[in-house]
């Protein structure tokens, strides 16, 4: 993979020159590839989907079909149904929603979770479901056998990352999942930064509901996914293009996504990410793989050889993705991520990550979050390195 060649993809490395972009995790960068398609959809075939019969709805209907299936193969999903949200939290909320809970239901889920797969089944203890929660080993990675133990005849639905957003660390997904299987519980994935990093293949991995973004992949944002291998919960938005007839007694759900796309969706969006998954493909998944493991271990290994510095979760890059959270003793996450932007032009995030639980479970008020992509290279990663050297002497 040729990292420089990619950059000539991202016009933003243009209009800003020496811009060192490491915030991936929040928000990727957007290639010209991808944008053509967007906007290629507002300047050549701009209509509303599945109600017309003129040649531009038709057009628009096609190209939007042909989104779900993109996204499809990019997951390996030869079954299940692939609905079109506006991001991850849309897509976790909508199954939270959707199932048909009573009191004394149990979820598992665990202290690693960004605040989008946590706050909408803590909500659920307002109507008598049990929640616990789980925490992972000292190296940020959870216990399969934690799972195991925590499952009881009550528990309806295992959620959790597969990558922690705060930390990086890659949870043994596979394992958990077999031992829910084994004993009939659904799983739900968060795959926000696990889909744009590792080769995911739900047809294999025994899933029931994958939520992943657009926007952290190279697609625009307002996008997202929600994958289900059955389509076991009730719509959440009732409207227009969700139904197969209405009368004023009576209205029959639509079959496939359509039943849980309500409303006019995000069709130049959609028609983007999909682009993205072609995009992410040309360059190939094991590649980026590779190359993402390579800049994470000279990341960590420099971080951890500077005094004052510490990381945090697993210093393997094979147990995580790009995303390396650390902080400088005595210094402020925020005004360490400042003196990066204005000295070095650097663009990383920091504070909590919205995983506070998981700050106070660690101690910690927040951290300095990099996030590593394609577009990355082992020079950044040194400016950086230096960079967070000179800080650690000055101040």
């Amino acid at each position: 993979m040729n990292p420089e060649k990619i950059r000539a993809d991202f016009s933003i490395f243009s209009e800003h020159r020496g811009l060192i972009y490491m915030d991936s995790a929040s928000t990727s960068l957007t290639p010209e590839p991808v944008l053509d398609a967007t906007l290629e959809y507002y300047r050549s075939y701009n209509a509303n989907v599945g109600r017309g019969v003129h040649h531009l709805s038709q057009i628009a209907s096609a190209k939007y079909e042909n989104a779900h299936s993109t996204v499809a193969n990019f997951i390996n999903a030869g079954s299940g149904v692939i609905v079109f949200t506006k991001n991850t939290t849309e897509g976790i909320n909508t199954v939270a929603s959707g199932i048909k809970w009573q009191k004394g239901d149990k979820i598992i889920t665990s202290i690693l979770e960004h605040h989008s797969n946590l706050l909408p089944w803590l909500r659920l203890r307002e109507i008598g479901v049990e929640v616990e929660i789980i925490n992972p080993e000292s190296n940020g990675i959870l216990d399969p056998a934690d799972f195991e133990a925590a499952i009881t005849d009550r528990t309806r639905l295992v959620a959790l990352t597969h990558a922690s957003n705060a930390i990086g660390t890659i949870q043994p997904i596979e394992k958990i999942v077999r031992i829910c299987k084994d004993r009939g519980v659904l799983v739900l994935v968060d795959g926000a930064q696990s889909v744009p990093h590792l080769k995911v293949d739900v047809e294999a991995s025994g899933l029931d509901f994958l939520c992943f973004s657009g926007h952290k992949m190279l697609g625009p944002t307002g996008t997202g996914v929600l994958w289900m291998r059955e389509p076991v919960i009730e719509p959440l938005f009732l409207g227009g293009g969700m139904i197969e007839e209405v009368t004023l007694d009576h209205y029959e759900f639509a079959g496939g996504y359509e039943r849980f796309e309500g409303g006019t969706p995000n069709i130049g969006g959609a028609i983007g990410l999909s682009r993205a998954c072609e995009y992410l493909e040309e360059v190939g998944m094991d590649e980026l793989r590779s190359h993402e493991e390579q800049l994470t271990g000279q990341l960590i290994e420099g971080l951890r050889e500077i005094e004052r510095v510490e990381v945090y979760g697993d210093p393997d890059p094979e147990k995580r993705v790009g995303t390396v959270s650390f902080n400088i003793d005595g210094l402020n996450p925020h005004d360490v991520a400042h003196i990066l932007d204005e000295s070095s032009n650097i663009m990383v995030r920091s504070g909590h990550h919205c995983a506070s639980p998981l700050m106070a479970y660690m101690h910690i008020d927040g951290s300095v979050r990099a996030s590593l992509y394609l577009y990355n290279t082992e020079d950044e990663v040194e400016t950086l390195l230096a960079t967070v050297e000179r800080i650690t002497k000055v101040m």
